[in-house]
């Protein structure tokens, strides 16, 4: 019996906007393909993110350029050799793993965790924004045991400060989305380091780091848009510290595996991330989550509105996802 695969375009309003040092949006749009085989239906999701190169159109025909194999019953394994790393192959990796639970009964956490999955404490995310009006959103969110906060312009000094007396209890995560330069990065690590922050995510642009191997990192820096899959990280040995895995970036969860257990052996500290994407989305991931060092998987809390039945939260815990939902 042949495989079926369904390819969906959707958009799911974000509550406000969110906005980086990039540009700004208020709707997440995602591409959810689902495979159908004997009864049998898997899902996954994808955000395609612009700074890749990537469009809605574009993941869409990458998916549809192999619709002829996976229809065929190409596997995950086959995945691997027949697309690039990027969003497309994740919708399809991800919807390939939930489908291979609803067949065979085994579910995805029995396969890829070490035990039984528990509930995590994921980051929260503050949109960039004046120095005022991030630290009204931090005051706002302050209940919340980790922050990661949007920065990356002229004057994140102040922001940094801002947040900080807003949230003092807090745990706080910068993320900078490459908009620090050779110019600042000093100062601003200095800020961040007399403000306690426990993390700052890409503080320079991809390919232009050379110089994180050469200063003090006073506060622990990862790398984001620098690493897309497991090959990536032998260069990224003594720039930096900690790494952010994200499946739209690895193409899905099979190859984010991977990574994860070769960047431990280098010893760099885990972060799990996300696009601004749906519980479908963040399901797969928060599997991979479980020993990782840092959690951002936030998404939903980020959206108007969530698909039904979608991941729990409580607060800034997220709960394992549900067969119902995923894997």
């Amino acid at each position: 019996m042949p495989h079926a695969l369904v390819v969906e375009a959707e958009k799911f309003p974000i509550a406000g906007t969110f906005t980086i040092s990039r540009g700004s949006k208020t709707e997440a749009e995602v591409l959810t393909c689902a495979i159908t085989w004997n009864g049998k239906t898997g899902r996954g999701e994808c955000v395609p993110y612009a700074r890749y190169g990537e469009t809605m159109a574009r993941v869409r025909d990458a998916i549809e350029a192999v619709r002829g194999e996976i229809e065929r019953g190409a596997g995950r394994a086959e995945l691997q050799g027949l697309m690039a790393p990027g969003a497309a192959r994740n919708a399809l990796d991800c919807a390939l793993w939930d489908l291979e639970a609803k067949t065979t009964g085994a579910t995805v956490a029995s396969r890829v965790c070490a035990g039984p999955p528990g509930p995590l404490i994921t980051a929260f995310t503050l949109s960039l924004g004046s120095a005022e009006a991030m630290a009204a959103q931090a005051r706002a969110e302050a209940h919340r045991p980790v922050l990661k906060v949007k920065v990356g312009t002229a004057d994140d000094a102040s922001r940094i400060r801002a947040v900080a007396a807003a949230a003092p209890a807090t745990r706080i995560i910068l993320d900078a989305n490459e908009g620090w330069s050779d110019d600042d990065i000093r100062a601003n690590l200095a800020v961040a380091a007399e403000c306690g922050i426990a993390l700052i995510e890409q503080p320079l642009p991809a390919g232009k780091d050379a110089m994180l191997r050469h200063i003090p990192h006073s506060v622990p820096i990862c790398a984001d848009e620098s690493l897309h899959v497991a090959g990536d990280l032998a260069q990224l040995v003594g720039l930096y510290d900690a790494v952010n895995i994200k499946l739209d970036k690895t193409g899905g969860l099979t190859a984010a595996l991977e990574l994860r257990d070769r960047a431990r052996a280098l010893g760099f500290q885990i972060m799990v991330g996300c696009m601004v994407g749906t519980s479908l989305a963040m399901a797969p991931a928060v599997l991979l989550a479980q020993d990782a060092d840092f959690v951002d998987l936030d998404g939903p809390l980020l959206l108007a509105r969530d698909r039904s039945p979608g991941l729990v939260y409580e607060g800034s815990l997220v709960l394992p996802p549900e067969s119902m939902l995923w894997g």
